[in-house]
């Protein structure tokens, strides 16, 4: 699949980056339902695992407020850990669950020079280097991420 201009998908993070005046890319890729892997989707847009960075939402243990609710980013090759998010987060626990949320960052980010993350919405990756993309969310690094098992 030929990767959209800029201008072909206007995602809410893509309108976001534009506002900031961040440089980035659009890489689109064919998606299929039975299998949304982060290593799936790292080789349909030709990068490492570990370069594509999945978005994951969490809240604290028996909480039902959504202003409580955090972003966790770790890289594609390795699982989030609760434990570690709830400690970035000052939570006792954390539980995997279009406002702003606190957005915590695996320090593995720090390793490249361009990351891939969803633009909003499947079948659509954004490339941009990780301090922007730490910029743009407001994000704050952590170790949260362990190798899968």
């Amino acid at each position: 699949m030929k990767p959209p201009d800029k201008n072909a998908y206007k995602t809410n993070a893509a309108r976001l980056l534009d506002q900031l005046g961040i440089q980035y890319e659009l890489r689109a890729y064919d998606v299929d339902p039975e299998d949304l892997a982060a290593e799936t989707v790292a080789a349909k847009v030709g990068m490492p695992p570990e370069q594509v960075f999945k978005t994951l939402v969490a809240r604290p243990v028996g909480s039902k407020d959504w202003r409580r609710i955090v972003i966790a980013v770790v890289p594609g090759d390795q699982e989030l850990d609760l434990k570690a998010l709830a400690t970035a987060a000052r939570e006792k626990k954390a539980l995997a669950a279009k406002r702003e949320y606190p957005v915590f960052v695996d320090e593995m980010i720090e390793l490249f020079d361009v990351i891939s993350i969803s633009a909003g919405m499947r079948g659509l990756q954004i490339l941009l280097a990780p301090a922007d993309y730490l910029r743009a969310t407001k994000g704050k690094i952590a170790a949260l991420a362990h190798p899968k098992i």
